[in-house]
């Protein structure tokens, strides 16, 4: 069953070629316009905190902290392109995390191996996700919903309500702890995915697919679309880096404890549905979550350097969700707006003159 719309709503360039410049700057806001606020609130943090903001201390603490973050978004957003919406991912990182590290403290496993595993079950936890929404035919809000929850309830049983630690091989402590030019390594792995998933949604006919089941399913099914298929799939990849996200969360806190994990759902849903209202705005895609990430992250560490307090963040993600989803409900409107003005706006053929 279908959660949300995705349809594209940039501008073409034909589109665009008829417009004069302020016409152009009017249709092109909407699409950039996150982009250029994100430079405008770094631009001002840099001059009204001059000794903390703009500097690679600060910018070592972002990509430390919203790493866990930016791979949910990436997680959260493939099922979205395909009309579904997935919550497994901020209670599945509870369980894979506190699993990552008592695989190798509590019974002994290799830490590749631990790290596979959890990798695995990830994967297999989105599969169950997918069969339960394209099978069973449950709405994707409730089925992932109630799949996420057993599986924190598994994280509660497996700790007993306490931490999980033990000594760690610096094989694992590296996944998160290597420093590359200075910064985090965590840093490239999301660049990294990122352009991997930039490459396979927008250039490979996978990518073409789950945007069109996103759309209409039944329009891509009457078009030879196996939409089973590629639902399934959506979520068994989003189970995955969910899965791969716990990894770098339990190598980051190198202890496991079912207490942490569930405030990354917020924040990775809010950037996913930011990243829904620029770039290519109606329809999430790739470097819009991340423009959504990096504007979360810059205007959090703004206000918390300028002293506020421990509220702020959850308040501030909250209210982002709230104008991000308000967004991109006025754009849908728009769009089907313009799309029942159009025919008749067409031109009509002057009559023909006739003779006396």
């Amino acid at each position: 069953m279908q959660s949300i719309e995705s349809n594209a709503l940039e501008p073409t360039s034909a589109e665009l070629a008829g417009m004069s410049f302020g016409q152009k700057i009017q249709r092109l806001l909407p699409v950039y316009g996150l982009v250029i606020l994100t430079a405008l609130l770094i631009l001002l943090f840099s001059i009204l905190l001059p000794q903390t903001f703009p500097t690679l201390l600060n910018l070592r603490s972002i990509i430390s902290d919203k790493t866990i973050i930016a791979i949910l978004s990436l997680a959260a957003m493939i099922p979205m392109a395909a009309g579904r919406i997935d919550l497994t991912i901020g209670y599945g990182i509870v369980l894979w995390h506190v699993l990552a590290i008592s695989l190798q403290t509590m019974f002994g496993l290799p830490w590749p191996v631990a790290v596979l595993v959890v990798i695995l079950l990830g994967a297999l936890t989105g599969f169950l996700n997918g069969l339960l929404v394209e099978i069973a035919k449950i709405d994707s809000f409730i089925a992932t919903l109630g799949t996420g929850t057993v599986l924190y309830a598994i994280a509660l049983w497996h700790t007993g309500g306490r931490q999980v630690v033990g000594m760690l091989p610096q094989g694992f402590y590296a996944l998160n702890g290597t420093m590359v030019f200075g910064l985090p390594i965590t840093g490239i792995y999301v660049l990294g995915l990122a352009f991997v998933m930039w490459i396979v949604l927008e250039y490979l006919p996978i990518g073409r697919y789950i945007y069109a089941i996103g759309a209409n399913p039944k329009a891509a099914a009457l078009n030879g679309i196996p939409v089973r298929r590629f639902v399934i799939g959506a979520f068994v990849t989003s189970g995955t880096l969910a899965a791969l996200a716990g990894v770098l969360l339990a190598s980051k806190l190198r202890i496991g404890q079912a207490s942490v994990g569930l405030e990354y759902l917020l924040p990775a849903l809010v950037g996913a549905f930011l990243g829904s209202t620029t770039i290519k705005p109606g329809r999430v895609n790739v470097w819009g979550t991340m423009i959504g990430v990096i504007i979360l992250a810059v205007g959090i560490a703004g206000i918390q350097q300028f002293g506020g307090s421990f509220y702020v963040e959850p308040l501030f993600n909250g209210v982002t969700l709230l104008v991000a989803i308000g967004i991109a409900g006025y754009a849908q409107r728009r769009r089907s707006h313009a799309g029942r003005m159009a025919p008749a706006q067409k031109p009509q053929l002057p009559a023909k003159a006739t003779d006396n």
